[in-house]
């Protein structure tokens, strides 16, 4: 479980990042202890940190990402951590952000203590008049003056992380001013709930993961036979080119059908020009024959008529020589 505690200086961060450890077994990771701890070791970022202090200069947000980095190597990290005292910008956010993906980590919560920061005074003034009453030593960065300081400062750089957290949907917002208890029970609510909804999506991450596989399993198996088919249609377009060239060319199949239509088209054409010209030659033969009979007919209609005149004429003539015949 990697956790971020957000809030004001007296919030009670520490109290409740103390009882986190022990009840998650993960370990705080403050900026300062880092540093010292880096410089004391030695290590290169160490060095150069311990450079830039010793000038009075501020660690640059790269080297505080540096040590970060290393530390969340070690082997008590493994579990998870908190860290505290980090980030404390926008663009220390960022950093981390990059950080985590390089190493395939993620946040899992933001949790910010959200409180008065007229009751924080209040709280301060308290604690500085029960120890004076106590006879204790006041420290002199746990005044009112100073804590004023640092809540203007932790308005104007740190508070703006709020937002960033809410848009990325990893903010959740506990009330500061409650009882301890009743804070760690409401932080333990959120991190039971955040376990729970991570229980439920591994399964579908799962699934996830094993179609994403499968999809490249396909892509690559995909590649491998357009591979291979490319390697037989070059095969088949040789062979087709050799057959070609070693038979005749013929006429194309679209070609010789277009060739079909056309001559049925011409025959469809044709053929009624030619049934007319033979019903017409038919019609005429007909019409002669017709003539023909009428002439005939007419012919033999004269003849009758002829032979009528005729008999008549031989009557006549058969009648005359006898007249003669008489006279004589």
């Amino acid at each position: 479980m990697r956790l971020i505690l957000l809030g004001p200086p007296g919030a009670g961060k520490g109290t409740q990042a103390q009882h986190l450890v022990q009840r998650h077994g993960i370990v705080q990771l403050s900026t300062g202890d880092m540093l010292r701890a880096a410089v004391k070791a030695e290590t290169p970022i160490g060095l150069k940190a311990k450079d830039i202090m010793a000038s009075g200069g501020l660690v640059p947000d790269e080297v505080v990402v540096g040590i970060i980095a290393d530390r969340i190597e070690e082997s008590d990290a493994a579990n998870g951590f908190i860290l505290d005292g980090f980030p404390r910008t926008v663009p220390q956010a960022e950093a981390l952000d990059r950080l985590l993906k390089s190493k395939g980590l993620a946040l899992d919560a933001v949790i910010e203590l959200r409180v008065n920061e007229g009751a924080l005074l209040r709280r301060v003034e308290n604690r500085i008049a029960e120890m004076k009453s106590r006879g204790e030593t006041v420290r002199a960065d746990d005044t009112p003056e100073v804590l004023s300081k640092r809540l203007e400062s932790y308005r104007a750089q740190t508070e703006p992380l709020v937002d960033y957290y809410a848009e990325k949907r990893k903010l959740a917002t506990i009330d500061g001013m409650k009882a301890i208890d009743e804070v760690m029970a409401d932080i333990k609510r959120v991190l039971d709930a955040l376990s729970e909804s991570a229980k439920a999506s591994k399964p579908a991450r799962r699934k996830m993961a094993r179609r994403a596989a499968a999809k490249k399993s396909a892509a690559k198996s995909g590649k491998a036979n357009g591979r291979v088919a490319g390697k037989v249609t070059r095969k088949a377009a040789k062979s087709a080119k050799a057959k070609v060239a070693k038979k005749p060319a013929k006429r194309p199949a679209k070609t010789a059908v277009r060739a079909k239509a056309a001559k049925k088209t011409v025959r469809s054409k044709v053929a009624p020009a030619k049934k007319t010209r033979k019903s017409a030659k038919s019609a005429a033969k007909k019409a002669k024959k017709a003539v023909r009979k009428s002439s005939v007919a007419r012919s033999a209609a004269r003849g009758g008529r002829t032979a009528t005149t005729a008999k008549k004429v031989t009557k006549r003539r058969a009648k005359t020589p006898k007249r003669l015949t008489k006279r004589g």
